[in-house]
This record gives structure tokens, C-alpha cells and sequence, in this order.
């Protein structure tokens, strides 16, 4: 078998095999773009290809900006197209492709990469964890009264700005701007690049789906947030996301649509964990959380890179002891942290916690406690209070979360 990047000549060939592994087939080209390769770049799409030279699976990686706790913005491949054709399963090759690439990432000079699990105990084992999360939230609007209370002794602050309807059509450079700002302040998400944007490649708002945007802008008339949503059967009105520079604009973007007439229900597709909205119910019970499930995952390629690339909210030291199976490679570092920033190093120190590089991929980012992987036997503590210790290193200052698909 051979594994090689492909080539301009090898494009269709290649979204022909990525289909034929999932069992479908080519969507027919919109007017406008839209179709979700066509952000695809060529010089990070790998083919394999049986000694005959037929092709029987697919892996691609998209170049993208993650932004980890502290702000800091780093380069990370978002692996995705991942495919076998049913006929050559269980035969090595996803396991040869996933390694090739993992060796060309490295290559690249890249520390990290992100993906999104089609089925989650695959990625496992290639070193990857679940990082971010994300849930469902379906509310009645007879329910859907919002009641912020007023804090005592502190007078109620006035709603400022407003927000203006607009046809998908009309407002992509607004929408990209809106986005950029969010995404740079927010722990987990990822970047757009123009092209995606200009390809109109990939899930709505960024494809040319039928969408009504609220655009929401402050009181200088500046564009602050934005929720892209449509109406379908029975009655319901589905938000494909709500992007917000600070939780009053998410307040006021929540409020438009839950009171929009002739709708039964609201449905935020993408809601963070210990988001505020339902506490801003008159009725608590009026949301219903449901699809609560994983979304990015992250896969560390070197261990003291990206500790050192990420900021920390408090001091400490942890002697970490970590297993990279599918890599055949181990290593074990001493992580200092002071005035926000880490050091990290290799050390034949006793360890403080011993874990599987897919382990600290999912405690990375602040949205998994190292506590809640010692306790369901992934993570092994060998010192008194190593977990709590590490449980208050890696939070971030806010909950890490991925609106992004690819």
C-alpha cells in the first residue's frame, strides 16, 4: 500500500473515494459554492492507494488558528475526510494513514491537531481526546419568558444597542468580522479563514443555505454579535449558532429570537456547558438540554510545546508521566508554572500523575478536570492532592468551546 499527498489532478478522484467511504455521494454544485471540499486543501489531502494503484482511503488536514486558555493563538491542523472504502476495513489502513499524517504534521513543525469524532471510540486510539463540549437546547415559548434578576442594592443596567434582521446574503463580511473577535477571545474555537468564507464552504452561516441573520451592534452601531437562524416544521425556529462578544449581547440575540411570533419552539443548537441562559428563565425548567455530547478533539504531537504555548491562571508544579501508545513513545515532564506562564521539561522525577497523551489532550484546554479522569480510571494520581493541584492549573478562565465544523 502506498500513502501519498495528492495533487490538483487527483482532486476528484479524491472526494469521489472520501464519499464512496461513507456511502455517498457528491452533492451536485450549487450557484454560489457551498459544497463543503471546496475548502479542502490539496497539499494536505493523503491517498491510499492499493499496490495496483487503486485508491481505498482518504485523510485531510485543514490549516486553521485554535485559541487556548490565555488567549494565545497557535496553528493547528483540523484533521478531517477520514475514509476507508468498506471493502478494505480492518485491514490496516486507517491505522497507516493516521500515522502518516501524524508524521507529516510533525514534519510541518505543528504541535497539536483538532478533529471532529464521526464515531467517538475510534480516535482513541490514535492519541486524540475529547476537549470541548456542547448541548442542545430546546425551549417552548410559552416558557421562554426571560427574567434576569436584578442584583441587590445594584440598580437594573438599561438594554443598549439593537439588532437588525438580515438575509444570509447580505452580511457575510460582517459576519466574518464577528466572528475573527470572538473566536480570538474564546478558549477552543477555532479560526475561519477567508476562503472559507469566500467558498461559502461548510455548515451555515458559512454556506448558502437559506439563513436570516439578527445581527446584533452596540451603541455605536458596531457589529458585537450575531445568531444565524431559519424556520422549518412543526413551528420551530433553529439557531445554527449565536456568536456574542460578552453575555448581555447573547442575552439580547436569546431574547429576539425566543420572542419571534408564529413559533412554537427555539432551538440553540450549540450551547456551551454552564452557559447562563437557563437561569435567565423565569421558569428554570422552560429549557431542555439534550444532544449534551463531544465536539473538538485535540491530539498533542509535543507534550512540552504545547504546555508552554497555552496560559495559566495560577503557580504550581506536576511531574507528568505520559504514554503515547500509538506513537510507540513515552516521556515524562516537569511542568512549572509561574506568573501565567510554564515551563516544561523532561525529568526522571517521581511522577505526580501518570496518563495517555489522548488523556492530556482532553485535560488541555480547561474543559475536562484532570479529577474526573482520575476518577474514571483513566488518570493515575501517585501523590496526596496531585489531583485537585492539577485541577486548578489546567482551568481556564472560561469554559472552552467549539461552534467550528470541518
Amino acid at each position: 500500500m502506498e500513502i501519498r499527498s495528492t495533487t490538483d489532478e487527483d482532486f476528484d478522484v479524491f472526494v469521489g473515494t472520501v464519499h464512496a467511504a461513507f456511502g455517498r455521494f457528491p452533492e451536485t454544485p450549487v450557484e454560489g459554492g457551498g459544497l463543503w471540499w471546496s475548502a479542502l486543501e490539496t497539499d494536505r489531502c493523503l491517498l491510499a492507494l492499493t499496490a495496483d494503484g487503486r485508491p481505498v482511503g482518504t485523510a485531510a488536514a485543514y490549516s486553521f488558528e485554535l485559541t487556548l486558555p490565555g488567549r494565545a493563538l497557535v496553528p493547528a491542523a483540523g484533521v478531517t475526510a477520514v475514509g476507508v472504502l468498506p471493502s478494505h476495513r480492518r485491514q490496516g489502513v486507517l491505522s497507516a494513514m493516521m500515522r502518516h499524517q501524524l508524521a507529516e504534521l510533525r514534519a510541518r513543525g505543528e504541535f497539536l491537531s483538532v478533529l471532529l469524532a464521526s464515531e467517538a471510540p475510534i480516535y482513541g486510539r490514535f492519541g486524540y481526546g475529547p476537549a470541548t463540549y456542547t448541548a442542545r437546547l430546546t425551549v417552548p415559548r410559552r416558557g421562554a419568558a426571560l427574567a434576569v434578576p436584578r442584583a441587590r442594592g445594584v440598580a437594573e443596567v438599561p438594554a443598549t444597542g439593537s439588532v437588525e434582521v438580515l438575509r444570509r446574503a447580505e452580511c457575510g463580511e460582517v459576519l466574518e468580522e464577528v466572528y475573527d473577535r470572538y473566536r480570538r477571545a474564546q478558549p477552543g474555537a477555532l479560526s475561519r479563514p477567508h476562503r472559507w468564507w469566500a467558498l461559502r464552504a461548510g455548515q451555515p452561516p458559512i454556506s448558502p443555505a437559506p439563513r436570516y441573520v439578527a445581527v446584533h451592534r452596540n451603541a455605536d452601531g458596531v457589529p458585537d454579535g450575531y445568531a444565524s437562524y431559519s424556520i422549518g416544521e412543526p413551528e420551530t425556529l433553529t439557531v445554527d449558532e449565536t456568536i456574542a462578544a460578552d453575555d448581555a449581547v447573547f442575552t439580547a440575540l436569546a431574547r429576539f429570537v425566543l420572542g419571534h411570533d408564529l413559533v412554537a419552539r427555539v432551538v440553540f443548537k450549540h450551547v456551551p456547558p454552564g452557559h447562563p441562559l437557563r437561569w435567565q428563565f423565569a421558569d428554570f425548567r422552560a429549557g431542555e438540554v439534550s444532544g449534551d455530547t463531544d465536539w473538538l478533539w485535540v491530539r498533542l504531537l509535543d507534550v512540552p510545546r504545547a504546555l508552554t504555548a497555552r496560559g495559566w491562571s495560577m503557580d504550581g508544579e506536576l511531574v507528568l508521566d505520559v504514554a503515547d501508545p500509538f506513537l510507540g513513545e513515552h516521556g515524562r515532564y516537569l511542568l512549572t508554572v509561574r506568573d501565567g506562564r510554564a515551563d516544561c521539561v523532561p525529568t526522571d522525577r517521581e511522577p505526580d500523575l501518570s496518563m495517555d497523551v489522548s488523556d492530556l489532550g482532553s485535560v488541555y484546554l480547561g474543559g475536562t478536570a484532570p479529577s474526573t479522569l482520575v476518577r474514571a480510571g483513566h488518570i493515575r494520581a501517585h501523590s496526596p492532592g496531585a489531583a485537585t493541584l492539577a485541577d486548578a492549573l489546567f482551568r481556564a478562565e472560561r469554559s472552552p468551546h467549539c461552534l467550528h465544523w470541518f
